[in-house]
C-alpha cells in the first residue's frame, strides 16, 4: 500500500503521522509512506518586494524539513520505510498533484491543521482534498 502523508506540524498532523505508524507497522502487505509538506507563498507577497524569491524558497523549504523531522522519527521509530516531498504552492493542488501522479492509495492528513482560518468541522485544506481526490482520504483529529 502506498500512502500519502501530508504534515503541517499541527497536533493533528502529529496525531495522523502515529496513526498511519501503527497502521503500517500491523499491515500483512509491504507499505510504503511519503511525508509531504507543501507551504504557500502567497502570503509573502509584501516580503517578495524586498527580498528574491530564491530566499523565499529557501526559508519555506527550511520550515518544512523542521516539520517533517518529527514525523520522521516517529516513523523511524516504528520501522516504517517512508520517503520525503517538500512542495511550494497552493497546498490542497499540490497534494491532489502528487497524490494523482504517483497513485498513492490512500492520502492521511490531519482534519485541522496550522492555518487560522479553520471551518467549524475540519480545516479547508482537508475539505478541498476530501472533495476532490480520487482515492481514499483518512482524516485524523
Amino acid at each position: 500500500m502506498k500512502i500519502l502523508l501530508a504534515i503541517d506540524g499541527s497536533k493533528p498532523s502529529s496525531n495522523a503521522t502515529k496513526y498511519v505508524a501503527k497502521m503500517a507497522k500491523n499491515s500483512r502487505s509491504p507499505t510504503t509512506v511519503t511525508l509531504v509538506s507543501v507551504h504557500d507563498d502567497a502570503g509573502l507577497g509584501y516580503v517578495k518586494q524586498f527580498v528574491t524569491k530564491n530566499v523565499v524558497d529557501d526559508y519555506l523549504r527550511e520550515i518544512s524539513e523542521k516539520e517533517l523531522k518529527a514525523a520522521q522519527k516517529i516513523l523511524d521509530l516504528s520501522g516504517v520505510k517512508h520517503n520525503m516531498a517538500i512542495k511550494l504552492g497552493h497546498i490542497a493542488e499540490e497534494i491532489m498533484e502528487l497524490a494523482n501522479k504517483e497513485k498513492f492509495d490512500l492520502i492521511v492528513m490531519g482534519a485541522k491543521g496550522r492555518s487560522g482560518f479553520l471551518d467549524v468541522l475540519m480545516g479547508s485544506v482537508a475539505q478541498r482534498v476530501c472533495s476532490s481526490a480520487k482515492q481514499p482520504v483518512l482524516l485524523i483529529k
